[in-house]
């Protein structure tokens, strides 16, 4: 009945879909944070499109296309009629949503989730406050099985015993937990449309009392850092499955979410059972309610929210995606983070419809037989199943080395550290990237990240020689993907000179950012690590230092240099015995000189400008002298690239019988004895 329609592949209504989905693009709040469908109409053709999150990013989808023909036959009779071949697979969702665009008059036609009106559709009296006020202009549907019964039902909305003619049936539909239907013949039509709407129903709402409820049952919780940053890696283990990656957790503390969880009577709320079909897909049947102090031991804590998951897998044949903690926020996961950011956005959107729909008269909650036959017979948790992630026509992803994998990585707006971030990232990783240069990594994290929405990479600014900005850093890193597998300390500065003339403050920051910079970064990374390992002790967590060849043997004139990178390396011996207990793997990489680096070819300050202008390459004349002399050290000829880099690192990833190492990547220039 459907074909997948490549969003390039030049077909007519391509270029009218795009024209409405664009339409939204600058009011995300008529959309709703679960998305929803966009179609148009042309003769016997009806092109949808099915996102699970904003339409805005339509753009670049792929469509399926149905003939109407079928649609209007499988209306006419009871059963589904499918044309010869049939293959709907994985195209189900669209199919439901194919039959209500289908039955809607207009050439456009958009399936919209707005909070407000939700708060109407998931409100037990929502049909006599709507229908009094926009009789004539909005029709009301009650819920019914969604697929071809709701559409036809929809389609016959309009007063009288049979469906009236298409240019007579509404044009826009709220159905009861399930949005509301708007055509148009025009995608400016849909936009004034759904405009119109909301204006009407703010109208009424503001009409009506406050309602009960406003006391706070729970106070924010004091201390709320140490608890996220217990209670998200603690999370991460207990939601994934054995021996595969750990979860992404997303964390939100924002105004509304976090009145919500000190509200009265909201556990009620929440777990009364969902609201909307997007909460089922992205978030679950229900959330899990969990009360949490940051007096209770740490230990016990966690014990108990072991149980808590434990206890709601059992109840609901999956853990929760979602996360309720009284006084402190929400947390959301998934198996990555633009699964786990859909699921948070969703859920902010439940926590509007919840309380707008207590206030104007009561919560109407989906009943079970509507969609739990589904749910419990779909593959994988929630938005990974057929309805999930990938839209149709999607080649399966291949399998890469940092695919699951959580990394912080210091000094990453450039060189060493910029290359390292974009192979983890390429390799299905995701990066925090952190530095000094704020601007720097910003702009490394934005080019780096990919398409927008993916959450591919983030930009910390750090300085990694106070504890309190590397304290922060690490929290944000937290708050953002709940934890991390891989921390890469590559930050590192280097100050060259005679010990005749070294400044003091020199030598000072040489050692505070490479020597005591480690130290401080693996110090406030570990209890995330050590709280994952222990829920999950099967999983594993790298540290690895970037260290250098001058780690191995002296520098001339370069001391404070190879004086603190000797130091790092006894920093890694060190650590790895102590923290082989909290599943921690550490090892250093002592790479040989980067000379595509800026260290080295940076135009004005570089090394190869430096050594030129001081005369330390004898006979040089240019830059390229200096740098074929500094070559020639090098029995490989050349210097080290990232991509040599890279591979160690992911050698002692992937190796688990490796710690306490510093590997040599030097082209042969310096060996271990």
């Amino acid at each position: 009945m459907g074909e997948v329609v490549p969003s390039s592949s030049g077909h007519e209504l391509v270029g009218a879909l795009a024209e409405i989905s664009r339409a939204f693009e600058d009011h995300p709040e008529l959309v709703g944070a679960g998305g929803g469908s966009v179609s148009a109409k042309s003769g016997d053709h009806l092109l949808v499109t099915v996102i699970r999150s904003r339409l805005a990013v339509v753009q670049g989808t792929d469509f399926v296309r149905f003939d109407r023909r079928f649609l209007q036959a499988s209306l006419d009779g009871d059963t589904l009629v499918l044309p010869e071949p049939a293959a709907v697979g994985d195209q189900g969702p669209v199919l439901s949503e194919a039959f209500l665009h289908h039955v809607m008059p207009g050439k456009f036609v958009a399936h919209l989730q707005p909070a407000l009106v939700n708060q109407f559709s998931c409100c037990q009296k929502g049909r006599s406050l709507v229908q009094p006020e926009l009789e004539g202009d909005v029709a009301w549907v009650d819920l019914v099985e969604p697929g071809l019964a709701l559409a036809k039902t929809v389609l016959g909305a309009s007063p009288g015993t049979r469906p009236a003619p298409a240019a007579d049936r509404p044009r826009a539909v709220i159905i009861q937990n399930h949005g509301v239907l708007v055509s148009g013949a025009t995608s400016e039509e849909v936009l004034a449309a759904i405009e119109r709407l909301l204006e009407a129903l703010a109208a009424i709402q503001s009409r009506l009392p406050a309602g009960p409820g406003g006391e706070d049952a729970w106070p924010r919780t004091a201390g709320t850092r140490a608890l996220i940053n217990l209670l998200a890696p603690a999370l991460r283990g207990l939601l994934s499955k054995p021996g595969g990656p750990l979860e992404i957790v997303t964390f939100d503390d924002s105004d509304p979410v976090l009145r919500f969880v000190c509200q009265e009577g909201v556990r009620d709320l929440a777990m009364g059972g969902p609201v909307t079909f997007d909460q089922v897909r992205s978030c679950g049947r229900f959330p899990l309610w969990f009360e949490a102090s940051p007096e209770e031991p740490p230990d016990a804590l966690v014990a108990r929210l072991a149980e808590a998951v434990g206890d709601h897998a059992r109840r609901y044949q999956r853990p929760p995606v979602v996360v309720l903690v009284p006084g402190l926020g929400l947390f959301s996961s998934a198996t990555s983070w633009a699964l786990a950011e859909s699921a948070r956005l969703v859920y902010t959107d439940v926590v509007q419809i919840l309380t707008g729909a207590a206030r104007l008269g009561g919560v109407h909650h989906i009943p079970d037989h509507l969609y739990l036959r589904d749910y419990l017979s779909a593959a994988g948790p929630p938005g990974e199943g057929a309805a999930g992630a990938r839209g149709p026509g999607t080649a399966p992803v291949e399998v890469r080395r940092a695919v699951g994998k959580v990394a912080l990585v210091t000094g990453a707006a450039q060189g060493f550290g910029r290359a390292i971030a974009e192979d983890l990232i390429a390799q299905g990783g995701h990066v925090a990237l952190s530095d000094l240069n704020a601007a720097g990594v910003d702009d490394a994290a934005k080019v780096l990240g990919g398409e927008p929405g993916q959450g591919r990479a983030i930009a910390i600014p750090m300085d990694v020689t106070s504890a309190s900005s590397v304290a922060e850093a690490v929290h944000q890193v937290v708050r953002a993907y709940g934890g991390l597998d891989l921390l890469v300390v590559n930050a590192g500065v280097l100050r060259a000179a005679s010990i005749k003339a070294q400044p003091e403050d020199d030598f000072d920051l040489t050692t505070a950012v490479n020597y005591k910079g480690y130290f401080l970064c693996a110090k406030y990374v570990v209890p995330v690590l050590a709280t994952q390992h222990a829920v999950r002790p099967d999983h594993w967590s790298d540290i690895v230092q970037i260290n250098s060849k001058s780690g191995l043997v002296g520098s001339n004139k370069n001391f404070a240099y190879a004086g603190s990178k000797f130091g790092g390396i006894g920093l890694t011996q060190s650590f790895a015995l102590e923290l082989i207990e909290d599943g921690v793997k550490v090892n250093s990489v002592c790479p040989g000189n980067f000379f595509d680096g800026p260290l080295w070819s940076d135009p004005d300050t570089g090394l190869f400008v430096q050594y030129l202008r001081t005369g330390k390459v004898p006979g040089a004349k240019t830059a390229a002298d200096v740098r074929r002399f500094y070559e020639a050290k090098v029995p490989m000829g050349r210097g080290c690239t990232a991509a040599d880099v890279m591979k160690a690192i992911y050698y002692l990833m992937d190796q688990q019988y490796e710690t306490g190492q510093a590997l040599p990547v030097t082209g042969g220039q310096v060996m271990l004895h």
